[in-house]
């Protein structure tokens, strides 16, 4: 009989244990949903998309613009590929910007930026095409 009220009473205390712990990780979740909420107000950060006019649009250019400077080194990887032909790449100034490119995605993973990440991995498809084609063609 004493070996059943020990047995029962660890089950008590690990059913206990158990929902404490459940309260203790949704209780987490919500301190920290609210610290983050807090974090932003705090900030001061604006309205996105921004109520005045020219924010709102200057925020739209700036999709248009990352969009038109990839369209825009198309011919350059085309002359490399298509054309064979590499003369007047400088391979160093690539390679830089594959390295800054490599930058911009990590810092657009950490702060969870999706523009970022798409726009820089599209670029370093880029580059990464213009320095292998100037090594093979150059």
């Amino acid at each position: 009989m004493l070996t059943y009220s020990l047995q029962g009473d660890f089950l008590n205390l690990k059913d206990k244990y158990e929902h404490m712990s459940k309260i203790n990780m949704v209780r987490a979740t919500l301190v920290d949903h609210h610290k983050h909420i807090r974090k932003r107000v705090h900030q001061n950060l604006e309205e996105y998309p921004h109520p005045d006019r020219l924010k709102n649009s200057v925020d739209k250019l700036v999709y248009i613009a990352g969009f038109f400077g990839l369209a825009m080194t198309i011919p350059q990887v085309a002359k490399i590929w298509i054309g064979q032909n590499a003369s007047g790449v400088a391979v160093e100034s690539w390679i830089s910007y594959l390295f800054i490119g490599i930058v911009m995605i990590a810092y657009g993973i950490l702060h969870k930026e999706k523009p970022l990440i798409v726009t820089y991995t599209c670029w370093i498809i880029f580059y990464v095409l213009i320095i292998v084609g100037t090594l093979f063609y150059g």
